[in-house]
């Protein structure tokens, strides 16, 4: 297969991924990164069928440096797993930011995620202009990433109409957690796919023609999301009413505190990570009772079991 055939084949394979995980960073007991446990969770999310996401919030992307960033991006790569990777781009600096993207261009990726820069609080002109050039920077799709809890600002949709034509800028993830602005980037940026950044929405957001999730629950569940994520998709509304209260309820238990804690302390106790170890300011100590998140836990794998049938046939 020619080099030209290969990409496209590849943007074919990422466009098509409808559940992206938000991979964990795992430390060890000195804070370095933990290598072997980032192989087993990425290899468990690439045999499960998900794709993969680099240095998230979720990976606390913004606790590691450029070159630790860079370290974990190789390695990921150099494990050359039958799955997508996509690679968060995120912070203040707009010269940093599309160095960091022309530094990953090198490598064997396959989409970036555009976060809105941090406590600046653009509005739609220094917005566009923002995305506008990280856009131009990247060789490969890109997913916007409208999420004010934490830059403090939406994405306008003035913002979307004006990028939706760029040939790099293929989708959103929405996290916002309000469906009104979900159905607004819908209705105005018809030409970019909408991919929820809230795991407990996606049974609201199907019907509203959402392409899939981006998701924190498939570090500790990877093969139990890809199945709910599916069902969600193309189940009927007598099986998605199935969903409640169990998964609502599971999200609730992995959002306790703040994220990545709990996801970290079910991954240790699944023996996925040998730590649970986060960086400052985050720390699992946060968490002083994992009792309902074990039930949970326990739930979720009955859960799969009894739904392993459906979970085929939607693949």
């Amino acid at each position: 297969m020619n080099t030209e055939n290969s990409t496209s084949v590849r943007h074919m394979r990422t466009k098509a991924c409808s559940l992206w995980t938000a991979l964990v960073t795992p430390f060890n007991q000195d804070n370095t990164i933990d290598f072997d446990s980032i192989k087993t969770l990425a290899t468990a999310q690439a045999d499960s069928g998900n794709g993969i996401l680099l240095l998230g919030s979720t990976g606390e992307g913004l606790a590691l440096n450029k070159d630790e960033q860079f370290a974990i991006v190789d390695y990921v790569c150099n494990l050359k797993l039958n799955t997508p990777l996509m690679v968060a781009v995120a912070g203040y600096n707009l010269p940093d930011q599309k160095q960091w993207i022309k530094r990953c261009n090198s490598l064997a990726i396959d989409a970036y995620l555009l976060g809105t820069p941090m406590y600046a609080k653009p509005g739609v002109v220094g917005q566009t202009q923002w995305f506008s050039q990280l856009l131009d920077t990247a060789d490969f799709p890109c997913m916007l990433y409208n999420v004010p809890s934490r830059s403090g600002v939406e994405i306008p949709v003035k913002t979307v109409q004006a990028l939706q034509d760029h040939p790099n800028c293929w989708a959103m993830k929405e996290a916002s957690g309000d469906i009104s602005k979900f159905l607004q980037y819908r209705q105005f940026c018809p030409k970019i796919e909408l991919f929820s950044g809230e795991d407990a929405m996606m049974p609201y957001l199907a019907p509203a023609g959402v392409k899939g999730l981006v998701s924190v629950c498939a570090n500790v569940w990877p093969q139990a999301t890809l199945a709910y994520v599916n069902q969600c998709l193309h189940g009927s509304p007598e099986q998605n009413q199935e969903l409640f209260p169990l998964w609502d309820n599971a999200v609730q238990a992995l959002f306790s505190v703040a994220n990545p804690i709990p996801a970290k302390v079910l991954l240790h106790h699944q023996q996925c990570i040998s730590t649970p170890t986060l960086r400052a300011p985050l720390t699992h100590e946060e968490l002083t009772d994992k009792s309902e998140l074990l039930n949970y836990d326990q739930q979720i794998s009955l859960w799969l079991t009894k739904n392993i049938p459906i979970a085929k046939r939607f693949a």
